[in-house]
């Protein structure tokens, strides 16, 4: 492989080809690496295969994971280094990965010449340990709207029927990764909350008897264990592509994020999106997008109480659910992917070299 990308790339000029590098789970992260190879496409910005990034030097390279981009091999790179940082707070208790990520960060921080981040406190964070403002893209995560098409009565009864959901149920929607690993998933993943959501459910089970939960992603088995035992009805469904999650947001009545930290969530702009109200705590860009009241519900993080007493405001109140539906797709639509490429082209600006009008880089 080394042999057969020196051949390839050899004449390249410095910094002109741009590789995007996911973290290679088959999740998010890969999914944004996907998005950002088209958006480059979009901006005339030349890509070339992520497999040949460790074999390459020289040139661009993008990771949509500061995780990736703090490995020991990656931080010889010959490369011009860009990188999302999403989350990840130092100090956080029992995950001491966050706070050698950004010891790591502060080591090397005249290596990164482009990081992204989604909200305030990441953009303070990464600023604080080194990296120059200018170098600081706040840019929040997309959506494609087309894959989350504004659902109706319709949509909702078909959704239900099709996923084996009670029609006269009030379903609870959770579509997240939260469990530990790739496995079942048994031990939580606490900055996802799912300990906070379980006790959220468990309130609502006692003043809502239709009460049902659907559920999608990869280890859900905490969540799964813990409303067996509670005697929460629920669904797990998994979602093969972005048009069969579109349609299970579909079957809900009401979205909880409850996380502990996030740069997005995704599900956020997604819910917003499909028209279902939104009951997030105070995470990541969801508190930067949501209007208390507005376009969503807002709850403090670890707040329980408060996201059940969310969710029962949007099962009581028919004005506000639509007041929710209305504004959300509205804030989505803000969001959608083509909205956010300006912005995007900015930060590319500077980590890829672009050819002017005679050829010259």
């Amino acid at each position: 492989m080394r042999g057969l990308v020196a051949a390839r790339t050899r004449g390249w000029p410095r910094y002109s080809r741009l590789f995007v590098v996911g973290d290679g789970s088959g999740w998010s992260l890969d999914e944004d690496a996907r998005i950002l190879e088209a958006r480059a496409a979009r901006l005339g910005v030349e890509t070339a295969p992520s497999a040949w990034s460790r074999f390459a030097g020289g040139q661009a390279v993008f990771h949509t994971s500061h995780f990736t981009a703090v490995h020991p091999r990656w931080l010889e790179t010959t490369h011009r280094v860009g990188a999302s940082w999403f989350h990840g707070r130092p100090g956080t208790p029992g995950y001491p990965e966050f706070d050698e990520a950004f010891a790591a960060l502060r080591r090397h921080a005249s290596l990164f010449a482009r990081v992204q981040v989604t909200h305030a406190e990441m953009e303070e964070l990464v600023v604080g340990h080194g990296i120059p403002q200018e170098h600081v893209f706040r840019i929040p995560i997309g959506i494609d709207v087309e894959h989350f098409p504004l659902g109706g009565a319709g949509e909702r009864a078909a959704s239900r029927a099709a996923l084996g959901v009670p029609a006269g149920a009030f379903v609870v929607g959770s579509f997240q990764k939260d469990g530990v690993g790739w496995g079942d998933g048994l031990e939580p993943k606490l900055v996802k909350g799912p300990d906070v959501l379980v006790a959220a459910l468990a309130r609502l089970r006692d003043t809502v008897p239709e009460l049902h939960v659907l559920l999608t992603g990869p280890a859900r088995g905490y969540v799964m264990r813990e409303l067996e035992r509670l005697g929460i009805p629920y669904r797990h469904v998994v979602a093969r592509g972005r048009d069969e999650l579109g349609r299970a947001y579909w079957a809900l009545d009401v979205y909880l994020v409850p996380s502990r930290q996030e740069g997005g969530p995704k599900a956020a702009l997604e819910a917003m999106a499909s028209g279902v109200p939104l009951v997030s705590t105070r995470v990541g860009q969801a508190q930067e997008l949501v209007v208390d009241g507005g376009n969503g519900l807002l709850a403090d993080v670890d707040d329980a109480e408060a996201l059940a007493a969310g969710a029962l405001r949007v099962r009581d109140d028919a004005a506000l659910v639509e007041r929710l539906r209305a504004a959300g797709r509205v804030t989505a639509e803000e969001h959608a992917l083509e909205r956010l490429d300006a912005r995007w082209a900015a930060l590319l600006d500077g980590l890829v070299a672009r050819a002017g009008a005679d050829g010259a880089y």
